[in-house]
């Protein structure tokens, strides 16, 4: 709807990842809870942050498998210049950098907002949807089956305190990276079969040679001609 509105007033809309070095990306955030007809099972107003023991284990799903999840939600080598930016315009790059979850602070991976929900803010405007949502429930799952503990939240400014903590886990800083990840884990590979993420990956792959013939990835240099091409309509 958007891209058909702005092509009727002569603009062209791009839901691209980075398509300007000098501004802020295109996230697609998404709120997670998980409710049985009208409960919600990640509330609980007696602890701080308002989230139940179910909802922090599932939140502990998808901060161990946030490496490899980088694959679906952020599937484009262009979608990399998002993640590890360096600062906007606006002053901050407003995408995380690091694995980390937080209360209402939008300087990390995960912030809960509100009471009942958590707020993912990983993806970008060129993840697909299906895979996006099926790939959180798999890394949720897993969490809750496993009571998986995601830690202490972290109250901190990570773009300003990132060097307190060294030892915090680093999302991928490019698109192979993140496929390495996926393929290697064993319980996406479980949750959507083997020769899913098999094809997945070689897909990708196929992409990222495609590019490395003609271009090499780097951050501090200007957006190249392939990225915009093969991205800017995802």
């Amino acid at each position: 709807m958007v891209k058909t509105i702005a092509e009727k007033h002569g603009l062209r809309a791009t839901f691209m990842p980075k398509p300007f070095e000098n501004l802020t990306g295109n996230g697609c955030h998404a709120h997670i809870s998980v409710w049985d007809g009208k409960k919600n099972k990640f509330l609980d107003k007696s602890n701080n942050l308002g989230l139940s023991k179910m909802a922090y284990n599932f939140l502990g799903g998808v901060i161990k498998h946030a490496s490899s999840l980088s694959a679906f939600f952020n599937p484009t080598i262009n979608s990399y210049r998002r993640i590890n930016a360096p600062p906007t315009k606006s002053g901050a790059s407003w995408s995380p950098s690091s694995i980390s979850y937080t209360g209402n602070n939008r300087t990390h991976m995960i912030r809960i907002p509100d009471p009942g929900r958590f707020e993912l803010r990983l993806m970008d405007g060129s993840a697909n949807p299906y895979l996006l949502q099926a790939s959180v429930l798999a890394a949720g799952i897993n969490g809750i089956k496993n009571k998986i503990d995601p830690g202490k939240p972290l109250d901190c400014n990570m773009y300003e305190d990132f060097a307190k903590y060294p030892n915090l886990p680093k999302l991928p800083d490019e698109l192979d990276q993140s496929l390495k990840q996926l393929k290697k884990n064993k319980e996406m590979n479980d949750a959507f079969g083997a020769e899913v993420i098999d094809s997945y990956i070689k897909l990708r792959a196929t992409e990222i040679k495609e590019f490395n013939n003609i271009e090499r990835f780097d951050k501090s240099k200007p957006i190249t001609k392939w990225e915009r091409q093969n991205t800017l309509d995802c």
